[in-house]
């Protein structure tokens, strides 16, 4: 994997070469599709052992980004008609943008709707009905805050022992890029147990979390009464329906649907995939998200959208807003297609 500082500097390499804006009207596409998870004052600008802060972005950085795009000619549209464009044979001369927001968490009512509101900008939030039950366990942040308030680490995770020292900000690192993957490749269910038990072991009320950080039922029945907003499905426990059986993944697919319409009254027209990348979204889970009856989906396979997505709507690409990257000269960079065209090998599709 490559490290934060290297593609910062090959962001920054790109930018000043001017390549990107030479690319730019030929690798563009029809427009991108923004991913963003947290938005909150210092959100990604933490120092010292904050590993989910990629996670984050602060609100400013949210507002200067719909100025770029609109600067830029983009037209930012919601995921619907988004979605109609890439269906339809007629083509706007100009690109679309859209931002999306994934889990659900409080600060998008809270800090990104308001900018979203006062650039009168659509937006969609993909949900999870156990995090807005306040039962699901968020293990990527109950996983930090056990090596955050620890100095050391003893436990049994699916039958292995571990003793890690986390002492020092370094040791945390360290302990973070050892129990991380563990995590990570644990079957679903597992998983969600392990983490649990480890939480539960070290004083971590998971579900008091949930419930702190996510937006509850009543929340999101009041942020989709903003006409700028659409809600969309995640799963129902945010499972990567990647690593799980074929007729578990369509379960999880289903019954978000099912259980949206129930508390929502409406049914999602649209899915997120949590994870969103390859193992955790495959070519599979693209047609159990067709048969679940979304109109489309999106990854986080990173690219722009082009026209030849009209016939692979449930593996829309996204591109990643981290904390890591705050600067609006990457942005501008990403959006001009030539970076994720490298990464793709100059293919407009990444969906096998």
């Amino acid at each position: 994997m490559v490290s934060p500082k290297v593609l910062r500097f090959a962001l920054r390499g790109l930018k000043f070469s001017g390549l990107p804006n030479l690319a730019r009207p030929h690798l563009r596409g029809l427009g991108v599709i923004f991913c963003l998870h947290h938005v909150l004052p210092n959100g990604g600008r933490q120092t010292g052992f904050a590993p989910n802060s990629k996670l984050e972005c602060e609100p400013a950085f949210l507002d200067g980004m719909i100025k770029l795009v609109r600067a830029r000619g983009y037209h930012t549209l919601s995921l619907a008609d988004a979605v109609k464009l890439i269906k339809s044979d007629q083509r706007s001369e100009k690109p679309f943008a859209v931002f999306t927001m994934d889990d659900g968490y409080k600060d998008n009512a809270q800090y990104a709707q308001p900018v979203f509101q006062h650039h009168n900008c659509p937006y969609t939030i993909f949900i999870c009905p156990r995090i807005a039950d306040g039962t699901a366990e968020i293990w990527w942040r109950n996983l930090e805050h056990v090596i955050f308030h620890s100095k050391r680490i003893r436990c049994v995770i699916a039958g292995r022992s571990w003793d890690i020292s986390c002492a020092t900000q370094a040791e945390k690192w360290r302990a973070w890029q050892v129990l991380y993957p563990v995590f990570e490749n644990l079957d679903q269910f597992e998983q969600r147990s392990e983490i649990r038990k480890l939480a539960t072991s070290y004083g971590i009320d998971v579900d008091a979390y949930c419930s702190d950080i996510a937006m509850n039922w009543s929340e999101l029945r009041a942020i989709a009464d903003d006409r700028l907003c659409e809600l969309g499905g995640h799963t129902v426990n945010h499972y990567a329906v990647g690593r799980m059986s074929t007729d578990d993944a369509l379960v999880q697919l289903r019954a978000t649907r099912q259980l949206m319409e129930k508390h929502l009254g409406k049914v999602p027209l649209f899915n997120a995939f949590p994870y969103g990348d390859k193992p955790n979204a495959t070519a599979r889970d693209f047609e159990l998200a067709q048969a679940a009856g979304y109109d489309a989906s999106l990854t986080t396979r990173k690219g722009v959208v082009f026209a030849e997505h009209a016939k692979h709507l449930q593996a829309l690409p996204r591109i990643m807003v981290s904390g890591r990257y705050q600067e609006l000269g990457f942005i501008d960079t990403l959006i001009s297609g030539l970076p994720t065209a490298m990464a793709n090998r100059f293919r407009h599709l990444n969906v096998s």
